[in-house]
């Protein structure tokens, strides 16, 4: 169960580090605008919001990968980041869209619920 657990944190941490890409260094191009379902004109005012947003999908990337190489001894880091992983989620869920519910908060809980399992 270890393994499993290890491996979707691993993907969880990877899903942000592409949520950091998205949001800092691809927010103003077709690909980022097609991803958010922005305009040109939304995309170009909200870059500085995105990047800053994408900075701190960063640290949560940063802190599921330092969970994971503290191994066992990264225990409550894992749950720490897990825990604002999950957070994240629900918020943006309920004030941005309903879809990071999906791609955010639900991979956060499966992995969650695989580390406590």
């Amino acid at each position: 169960m270890k393994i499993a657990a290890d491996v979707m944190i691993g993907l969880v941490a990877l899903l942000h580090a592409g949520f950091l890409v998205l949001e800092m260094f691809l927010w103003n191009t077709p690909f980022g605008r097609r991803a958010f379902g922005t305009t040109p004109e939304f995309a170009a005012a909200a870059k500085a919001l995105a990047a800053n947003q994408g900075l701190y999908n960063g640290f949560l990337a940063a802190g599921l990968a330092w969970g994971l190489a503290m191994g066992d001894a990264g225990l409550h880091v894992k749950l720490f980041f897990l825990a604002c992983v999950i957070i994240a989620g629900v918020f943006g869920a309920a004030t941005v869209h309903y879809k990071i519910l999906f791609m955010q908060a639900l991979p956060g809980i499966f992995a969650l619920a695989l580390v406590l399992g």
